[in-house]
Formats: C-alpha cells, structure tokens, sequence
C-alpha cells in the first residue's frame, strides 16, 4: 500500500500518543504481579465462572469479522486468544471458555464498562477520551482516515470533500475528524450516519453518498471482503491518526498485566509477526490479499518489548 501524510501529525507527536495511550514497554517490568495486586476485577469474576467474555465485531476485516459459519475471527480475535491463554496460566487453569459477544461501534465500549465484556476485540482506536472510561492494550495497529470512492473519481486532496455526501459509521472516532476538518476548511460535507461498517459500505456501493469515510485498513478489508476492487478506491491522505488497542475494564491492574505478558510472550517468541503475516499479508479467507506491511510505530512498538528480555530468556 503507498503510504501517505497524515494531515497535521508529525512523526513526533505521533509516538507521543501513542507511547501517553498505550504505555511504553519499559514500564512493564514494574507492574506488580497478580499475587502483589490482588485477584480483583475481570480476573475474579473469571476464576468464578470460568468464561471469558470477547465483545467482537462482525465486519472489522481483518481484525474482528465472521467467517463462512459466523464463526469471529480476525488479528483482534486471535491477539485475544493469547490473552485468554495468558489468563488461564494466571489462574493456573486450563478449561477456560471464550464467549463471544457480538457489538457494534456504538455498543463496544458500553459492553466493558457495563461489565457484559471482559475483552473488546475489534479496531478500536485507543484516544484519550475513551481511555477516560476504558483501559486499552499495547499498540496494536496504526490506522487513519482515509475515504473511499468509486474508481475514476476524481481526487487530490481533503478539499475535494467539498459538497459531498459521505457515510459514516455511528460511534467512529472518523466523525470527528471529518467534522474538524470541515469546519477548519468550510467544505460543506453532509455525513450520513450507519450503525455499521458493512452497512455504511452498502450506502456507496448503492449509490445513496459520494464515499465512504473509516480507517484505511478496514476500507482496504471491505474491498477485499467484497471483491470490489474493480469498483471502488481509497483515496487521498490520512485525515487522522488513530493507534488501536484492545479495551479492557478501566484501571484493571490484574488484566492489564495478564494483557501486557501475554503480548510480550507473543513479541519474544516471535509469534506475533507471524499473526500479523497471517491477517494483513496472506489470503484471507475469501482469497483477498491485503498487503499491508507493518507500520513504523508497530515495529518500534513490539522492538520495545524485545528489549525487556532478561539473560535468562536469550
């Protein structure tokens, strides 16, 4: 995929963010140990039942989507896999269940902070607004704004979103930005709200706005999903910045650190290059190739971690 600028971020300010969101790597080695914080939050009520409970997405390629039995799977979904591992050798269990909740923009963060979800496994971008209600994982992958239109459009920049009518998903951080920038710019966009991605989707494929609007990587999925290359593009510059994080409880300390080993295992057994090969560089299910390399910050992101191994561990 050809990379491109994201209007008003610097590199700087980039792995600012990201580092303020997410946490640096370096800090992990003082998280206090299960034992040292107690089993509170998400860990006890799983301990008590037994299940863990995955709020995931059903159009989200590929990080949280269905497969041909309705069956979530996804980046997000096998990410959250190694952590219900992680939680069952907390707990020195091996018979933990995973239910999966299914949710939608709107409903993803509710679900965590209403207790319904231990774990919210889509693409969700990790700001400091929603970190306010929520916890959220290490980096995980680096999205932005990108808008999709039908091929042959013509487009150079965020201008040519003057008159237009976009769709949106409801609940998506791609509102805000596309209202910033339109009132920074004065472009007269009308956004049409959808209660899903798929569905916003179908508003362009069916004619009813100019384009569609969300993360780059998941426009890049629904063409992929669709087969619809032929048909629609992804155009123009990143319109935000957005780094992406697995949702958990806010301030769950015993989560957090079974999150935060389980991505390390993940990074120092270098399995966690080839999940990621797995979603954005080979077939997906429907044969599709999306061919998204790592971006920059996920690589810094996960070299951290390499960097915390102990003597002992090489």
């Amino acid at each position: 995929m050809t990379s491109h600028s994201c209007v008003g971020f610097g590199r700087r300010a980039i792995v600012a963010t990201a580092m303020l969101l997410l946490g640096a790597a370096s800090a992990f080695a003082q998280t206090p140990s299960l034992p040292e914080a107690g089993l509170t939050g998400a860990l006890a009520k799983i301990a008590h039942s037994g299940v863990v409970v995955i709020a995931h997405r059903d159009a989200s390629v590929p990080f949280s989507f269905l497969d041909r039995s309705g069956r979530p799977i996804g980046y997000s979904i096998d990410l959250c896999a190694a952590i219900v591992e992680e939680i069952g050798r907390t707990l020195g269990r091996d018979d933990l269940r995973i239910e999966y909740l299914p949710v939608t923009s709107e409903t993803r963060l509710p679900a965590i902070t209403d207790g319904r979800a231990d774990l919210e496994c889509g693409s969700t971008t990790a700001n400091l607004e929603r970190a306010k209600r929520v916890s959220f994982s290490p980096l995980m992958f680096v999205a932005g704004t990108r808008v999709m239109v039908a091929k042959g459009t013509p487009w150079r920049d965020f201008h040519d979103l003057k008159g237009k009518k976009i769709a949106v998903t409801a609940g998506t951080t791609n509102i805000g930005a596309l209202k910033r920038l339109d009132e920074k710019f004065g472009l007269g966009v009308t956004l049409v709200e959808a209660p899903d991605h798929e569905q916003s989707y179908r508003l362009l494929a069916d004619g009813k706005v100019d384009g569609f609007a969300t993360d780059d990587v998941l426009l890049s999925g629904l063409i992929a999903q669709h087969k619809s290359a032929d048909r629609f593009a992804v155009v123009g510059e990143l319109l935000s910045y957005d780094p992406y994080g697995i949702a958990y409880r806010h301030d769950d300390q015993p989560m957090k650190s079974a999150i935060e080993r389980a991505f390390r295992t993940l990074v120092v057994a270098n399995e966690m290059d080839a999940i990621y090969e797995k979603w954005f560089g080979r077939r997906l299910p429907n044969g599709e190739i999306l061919g998204i390399p790592m971006s920059p910050q996920l690589e810094e992101s996960f070299r951290v971690f390499r960097t915390e191994i102990t003597p002992d561990e090489k």
